[in-house]
Protein backbone atom coordinates (compact mmCIF):
# COMPACT_ATOMS: atom_id res chain seq x y z
CA UNK A 1 0.00 0.00 0.00
CA UNK A 2 2.62 2.61 0.51
CA UNK A 3 4.63 1.28 -2.14
CA UNK A 4 2.49 3.27 -4.40
CA UNK A 5 2.55 6.22 -2.64
CA UNK A 6 5.80 8.10 -4.01
CA UNK A 7 7.93 9.27 -1.43
CA UNK A 8 8.66 13.14 -0.96
CA UNK A 9 12.00 14.36 0.10
CA UNK A 10 11.64 15.73 3.92
CA UNK A 11 12.91 18.52 5.54
CA UNK A 12 15.89 17.02 6.50
CA UNK A 13 16.95 16.09 3.52
CA UNK A 14 15.80 20.04 2.00
CA UNK A 15 18.29 21.65 4.48
CA UNK A 16 21.06 19.06 4.30
CA UNK A 17 21.14 19.31 0.18
CA UNK A 18 21.61 23.64 1.07
CA UNK A 19 24.29 22.71 3.39
CA UNK A 20 25.77 20.71 0.88
CA UNK A 21 26.49 22.97 -1.44
CA UNK A 22 28.41 25.67 1.36
CA UNK A 23 31.60 25.00 3.31
CA UNK A 24 31.41 25.31 6.95
CA UNK A 25 33.91 27.30 9.12
CA UNK A 26 36.31 24.65 9.07
CA UNK A 27 36.70 24.27 6.24
CA UNK A 28 34.73 20.87 6.00
CA UNK A 29 32.16 20.27 3.66
CA UNK A 30 28.80 19.66 5.58
CA UNK A 31 27.66 17.21 3.33
CA UNK A 32 30.58 14.36 4.34
CA UNK A 33 28.48 13.04 7.15
CA UNK A 34 25.26 11.06 6.45
CA UNK A 35 22.23 10.00 9.07
CA UNK A 36 20.70 6.76 8.34
CA UNK A 37 16.70 6.89 8.78
CA UNK A 38 13.85 3.67 9.02
CA UNK A 39 10.24 4.67 9.14
CA UNK A 40 9.17 3.18 12.51
CA UNK A 41 5.74 3.12 11.32
CA UNK A 42 6.07 0.01 8.50
CA UNK A 43 8.05 -2.19 10.24
CA UNK A 44 7.00 -4.76 7.23
CA UNK A 45 8.14 -3.11 4.52
CA UNK A 46 11.53 -2.85 3.23
CA UNK A 47 11.33 0.59 1.98
CA UNK A 48 14.15 2.63 3.63
CA UNK A 49 15.67 6.22 3.38
CA UNK A 50 18.89 7.51 3.89
CA UNK A 51 18.35 11.45 4.27
CA UNK A 52 21.64 13.57 4.43
CA UNK A 53 21.27 16.18 7.08
CA UNK A 54 23.03 17.80 9.65
CA UNK A 55 21.09 17.63 13.02
CA UNK A 56 22.01 19.57 16.12
CA UNK A 57 23.72 17.76 19.40
CA UNK A 58 20.88 18.89 21.24
CA UNK A 59 18.26 17.47 18.56
CA UNK A 60 20.23 14.49 18.65
CA UNK A 61 20.65 14.14 22.28
CA UNK A 62 16.69 14.39 22.84
CA UNK A 63 16.57 11.80 20.34
CA UNK A 64 18.73 9.43 22.49
CA UNK A 65 16.63 10.40 25.44
CA UNK A 66 13.48 9.80 24.00
CA UNK A 67 14.67 6.44 22.92
CA UNK A 68 15.21 5.38 26.47
CA UNK A 69 12.68 6.50 28.07
CA UNK A 70 9.99 4.45 24.83
CA UNK A 71 10.56 1.11 25.21
CA UNK A 72 8.90 0.33 21.77
CA UNK A 73 11.73 1.69 20.02
CA UNK A 74 14.23 -0.73 21.03
CA UNK A 75 13.68 -2.96 18.35
CA UNK A 76 15.52 0.11 16.24
CA UNK A 77 18.83 -1.80 14.77
CA UNK A 78 22.38 0.20 16.12
CA UNK A 79 23.24 1.62 12.23
CA UNK A 80 19.91 3.66 13.13
CA UNK A 81 21.67 5.85 15.53
CA UNK A 82 22.64 9.46 14.68
CA UNK A 83 26.26 10.25 13.76
CA UNK A 84 27.34 13.81 14.63
CA UNK A 85 29.21 15.54 10.51
CA UNK A 86 32.44 16.94 10.58
CA UNK A 87 31.02 20.53 10.68
CA UNK A 88 29.25 19.75 13.44
CA UNK A 89 32.23 18.41 15.27
CA UNK A 90 34.05 21.47 14.38
CA UNK A 91 31.37 23.80 15.55
CA UNK A 92 31.16 21.89 19.31
CA UNK A 93 35.21 22.46 19.05
CA UNK A 94 35.05 25.70 18.57
CA UNK A 95 32.63 26.23 21.63
CA UNK A 96 34.35 24.60 23.92
CA UNK A 97 37.81 26.39 23.19
CA UNK A 98 35.36 29.47 23.97
CA UNK A 99 34.68 28.00 27.04
CA UNK A 100 37.78 27.48 28.26
CA UNK A 101 38.87 31.23 27.23
CA UNK A 102 36.58 32.63 29.42
CA UNK A 103 37.48 30.30 31.87
CA UNK A 104 40.71 31.31 32.12
CA UNK A 105 39.72 35.10 32.10
CA UNK A 106 37.69 34.89 35.13
CA UNK A 107 40.86 33.19 36.84
CA UNK A 108 42.86 35.88 36.29
CA UNK A 109 40.35 38.32 36.95
CA UNK A 110 40.56 37.18 40.54
CA UNK A 111 44.31 35.37 41.22
CA UNK A 112 44.33 35.34 44.57
CA UNK A 113 41.03 32.98 45.21
CA UNK A 114 43.41 29.52 44.41
CA UNK A 115 45.49 28.89 47.53
CA UNK A 116 47.48 26.43 45.06
CA UNK A 117 49.85 29.65 44.09
CA UNK A 118 52.19 29.10 41.16
CA UNK A 119 55.45 29.05 41.58
CA UNK A 120 56.95 31.50 39.11
CA UNK A 121 54.22 34.08 40.73
CA UNK A 122 56.00 34.22 44.47
CA UNK A 123 59.64 35.99 44.79
CA UNK A 124 61.71 35.10 47.89
CA UNK A 125 63.85 38.14 49.74
CA UNK A 126 65.23 37.54 53.23
CA UNK A 127 63.13 34.43 54.04
CA UNK A 128 59.68 36.02 53.14
CA UNK A 129 57.46 34.92 50.38
CA UNK A 130 56.26 37.97 48.15
CA UNK A 131 53.49 37.44 45.66
CA UNK A 132 53.61 39.01 42.39
CA UNK A 133 50.51 40.78 41.92
CA UNK A 134 50.85 41.80 38.21
CA UNK A 135 50.25 45.11 38.99
CA UNK A 136 53.60 46.66 39.65
CA UNK A 137 53.20 45.12 43.53
CA UNK A 138 54.31 42.80 45.39
CA UNK A 139 51.94 41.66 48.21
CA UNK A 140 53.53 39.67 51.35
CA UNK A 141 51.86 35.78 51.65
CA UNK A 142 51.51 36.32 55.43
CA UNK A 143 49.47 39.68 54.73
CA UNK A 144 47.38 38.35 52.13
CA UNK A 145 46.29 35.35 54.15
CA UNK A 146 45.37 37.28 57.74
CA UNK A 147 43.44 39.64 55.30
CA UNK A 148 41.82 36.57 53.65
CA UNK A 149 41.44 35.29 56.98
CA UNK A 150 39.86 38.64 58.82
CA UNK A 151 36.21 38.44 59.39
CA UNK A 152 33.69 40.81 57.93
CA UNK A 153 32.70 43.00 61.02
CA UNK A 154 28.81 43.73 59.61
CA UNK A 155 27.35 47.33 61.86
CA UNK A 156 23.52 47.41 61.66
CA UNK A 157 21.78 50.57 62.89
CA UNK A 158 19.92 49.82 66.11
CA UNK A 159 16.61 49.27 66.47
CA UNK A 160 14.44 51.83 68.09
CA UNK A 161 13.48 52.07 71.55
CA UNK A 162 10.38 50.23 72.45
CA UNK A 163 7.94 52.28 74.83
CA UNK A 164 8.11 49.94 78.05
CA UNK A 165 11.95 50.52 77.95
CA UNK A 166 12.68 53.93 76.57
CA UNK A 167 14.30 56.15 78.88
CA UNK A 168 13.50 59.73 80.24
CA UNK A 169 15.90 62.57 80.01
CA UNK A 170 17.83 64.04 82.24
CA UNK A 171 17.20 67.31 81.21
CA UNK A 172 13.26 67.97 80.12
CA UNK A 173 11.95 64.67 81.99
CA UNK A 174 10.89 63.32 78.28
CA UNK A 175 10.56 59.78 76.72
CA UNK A 176 13.15 59.85 74.46
CA UNK A 177 12.62 58.80 71.00
CA UNK A 178 16.07 58.70 69.39
CA UNK A 179 18.89 59.95 70.43
CA UNK A 180 23.03 60.90 69.36
CA UNK A 181 24.00 60.47 73.02
CA UNK A 182 22.07 57.55 74.02
CA UNK A 183 23.44 55.54 71.30
CA UNK A 184 26.91 56.40 71.36
CA UNK A 185 27.40 57.07 74.51
CA UNK A 186 24.53 55.53 77.10
CA UNK A 187 23.59 58.88 77.85
CA UNK A 188 20.30 59.50 78.83
CA UNK A 189 19.84 63.13 76.77
CA UNK A 190 17.38 63.99 74.10
CA UNK A 191 18.82 65.84 70.87
CA UNK A 192 16.74 68.66 72.33
CA UNK A 193 18.73 69.10 75.24
CA UNK A 194 22.31 68.32 73.84
CA UNK A 195 24.42 71.04 74.64
CA UNK A 196 27.82 70.30 72.42
CA UNK A 197 30.10 73.14 73.92
CA UNK A 198 29.68 72.57 77.52
CA UNK A 199 27.88 70.14 79.30
CA UNK A 200 27.79 67.58 76.55
CA UNK A 201 31.23 68.31 74.86
CA UNK A 202 33.23 65.12 73.16
CA UNK A 203 36.77 65.52 73.91
CA UNK A 204 39.77 63.44 72.92
CA UNK A 205 41.50 60.62 74.33
CA UNK A 206 45.16 62.28 74.70
CA UNK A 207 43.44 65.21 76.17
CA UNK A 208 41.55 63.54 78.54
CA UNK A 209 44.76 61.49 79.64
CA UNK A 210 46.43 64.58 79.82
CA UNK A 211 44.02 67.21 81.56
CA UNK A 212 42.86 64.37 83.82
CA UNK A 213 45.95 62.50 84.57
CA UNK A 214 44.16 59.05 83.30
CA UNK A 215 46.17 56.16 82.28
CA UNK A 216 45.36 53.43 79.59
CA UNK A 217 43.82 51.21 81.86
CA UNK A 218 41.38 53.25 83.33
CA UNK A 219 39.69 53.83 79.88
CA UNK A 220 39.72 50.20 78.28
CA UNK A 221 39.73 48.13 81.45
CA UNK A 222 37.90 49.85 84.32
CA UNK A 223 34.46 48.79 84.88
CA UNK A 224 31.95 50.30 83.08
CA UNK A 225 33.77 50.72 79.72
CA UNK A 226 33.47 54.15 78.45
CA UNK A 227 32.29 54.23 75.60
CA UNK A 228 33.78 56.38 72.21
CA UNK A 229 33.11 57.26 68.82
CA UNK A 230 35.99 57.21 66.11
CA UNK A 231 36.11 60.37 63.54
CA UNK A 232 38.44 61.46 60.93
CA UNK A 233 41.46 63.85 62.00
CA UNK A 234 40.83 66.86 60.95
CA UNK A 235 44.47 68.14 60.90
CA UNK A 236 45.54 65.04 58.62
CA UNK A 237 42.73 62.31 57.62
CA UNK A 238 45.80 59.95 56.55
CA UNK A 239 46.40 59.76 60.51
CA UNK A 240 44.43 57.12 62.53
CA UNK A 241 41.03 57.51 63.72
CA UNK A 242 40.36 59.93 66.69
CA UNK A 243 38.48 58.41 69.58
CA UNK A 244 36.18 61.12 71.38
CA UNK A 245 34.76 60.39 74.62
CA UNK A 246 32.26 62.43 76.88
CA UNK A 247 33.48 64.93 78.50
CA UNK A 248 30.72 64.41 81.73
CA UNK A 249 31.86 61.01 81.64
CA UNK A 250 35.77 61.58 81.80
CA UNK A 251 34.71 64.02 84.86
CA UNK A 252 33.04 61.24 86.45
CA UNK A 253 35.84 58.25 85.96
CA UNK A 254 38.85 61.06 87.15
CA UNK A 255 36.33 61.70 90.53
CA UNK A 256 36.25 58.04 90.78
CA UNK A 257 40.36 57.53 90.91
CA UNK A 258 41.07 60.74 92.90
CA UNK A 259 38.51 61.18 94.98
CA UNK A 260 38.21 64.84 94.96
CA UNK A 261 39.08 67.70 92.77
CA UNK A 262 41.35 68.94 95.17
CA UNK A 263 43.43 66.06 94.79
CA UNK A 264 43.50 66.04 91.22
CA UNK A 265 44.87 69.77 90.91
CA UNK A 266 47.66 68.95 93.75
CA UNK A 267 48.75 66.08 91.18
CA UNK A 268 48.36 68.06 88.38
CA UNK A 269 50.59 71.19 90.10
CA UNK A 270 52.92 68.15 91.17
CA UNK A 271 53.26 66.79 87.34
CA UNK A 272 54.23 70.29 86.28
CA UNK A 273 56.91 71.43 88.67
CA UNK A 274 58.12 68.07 88.36
CA UNK A 275 58.19 68.32 84.43
CA UNK A 276 59.47 72.42 84.58
CA UNK A 277 62.62 70.65 86.65
CA UNK A 278 63.45 68.24 84.33
CA UNK A 279 63.50 70.93 81.89
CA UNK A 280 65.69 73.53 83.89
CA UNK A 281 68.37 70.37 84.51
CA UNK A 282 68.28 69.59 80.49
CA UNK A 283 68.51 73.08 80.05
CA UNK A 284 71.49 73.88 82.62
CA UNK A 285 73.16 70.14 81.09
CA UNK A 286 73.08 71.66 77.33
CA UNK A 287 74.48 75.01 78.41
CA UNK A 288 77.18 73.67 80.51
CA UNK A 289 78.39 71.11 77.57
CA UNK A 290 78.35 74.34 75.01
CA UNK A 291 80.80 76.03 77.50
CA UNK A 292 82.95 73.24 77.67
CA UNK A 293 82.98 72.74 73.86
CA UNK A 294 83.74 77.04 73.63
CA UNK A 295 86.13 77.34 76.23
CA UNK A 296 87.94 73.24 76.39
CA UNK A 297 90.87 75.21 78.14
CA UNK A 298 89.34 76.22 81.05
CA UNK A 299 88.12 72.23 81.97
CA UNK A 300 89.65 69.24 82.63
CA UNK A 301 88.17 65.89 80.40
CA UNK A 302 89.04 63.00 83.00
CA UNK A 303 90.04 60.49 80.09
CA UNK A 304 90.53 57.59 82.93
CA UNK A 305 87.64 55.89 85.41
CA UNK A 306 86.97 56.81 88.50
CA UNK A 307 88.61 54.89 91.77
CA UNK A 308 87.26 54.97 94.91
CA UNK A 309 89.24 55.26 97.61
CA UNK A 310 87.04 53.97 100.85
CA UNK A 311 88.01 55.24 104.24
CA UNK A 312 87.75 53.20 107.84
CA UNK A 313 85.45 50.34 107.87
CA UNK A 314 82.17 51.39 109.91
CA UNK A 315 79.44 49.35 111.60
CA UNK A 316 75.63 50.51 111.77
CA UNK A 317 74.19 48.58 115.23
CA UNK A 318 70.95 49.70 114.03
CA UNK A 319 70.55 48.16 110.78
CA UNK A 320 73.34 45.31 111.73
CA UNK A 321 75.58 46.26 108.57
CA UNK A 322 78.94 47.01 108.32
CA UNK A 323 79.76 49.85 105.37
CA UNK A 324 82.77 52.01 104.37
CA UNK A 325 82.31 55.76 102.51
CA UNK A 326 84.50 57.02 99.50
CA UNK A 327 87.10 60.28 100.69
CA UNK A 328 86.86 61.86 97.26
CA UNK A 329 83.06 60.55 96.06
CA UNK A 330 81.13 59.99 99.19
CA UNK A 331 79.73 57.08 98.03
CA UNK A 332 78.96 54.36 100.34
CA UNK A 333 79.60 50.79 100.04
CA UNK A 334 77.52 48.21 102.49
CA UNK A 335 78.17 44.90 103.08
CA UNK A 336 77.55 41.95 105.96
CA UNK A 337 80.15 39.44 107.81
CA UNK A 338 79.07 36.27 108.23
Amino acid sequence: MMGDIPLSKSIFSLESDDEGNSVGDSAIPSSLGTFQCSDATNSNSDISSCNDGSFDAQESHVDQETDKQNPDSSNVSAKDQCTLTAFQKAKIERNRQKALLLRQARLKAHPYKNSNIEEHSVIRVQNSRLIDSGGGFLIDEKDLIEEQSKEVVITEVPAPIILPERPHCEECDQPIHDSFLYHSFSSPVCDTCRDNEEKHALITRTDAKREYLLKDCDLDLREPILRFILRKNPHNPRWGDMKLYLRSQIEKRALEIWETPDKLEEERDLRDNKREKTKINKFNKEVKALRMAVRSSVYKKQTTSHEHTFGAEQYDADEDIYFKICSSCSHRQEYEKM
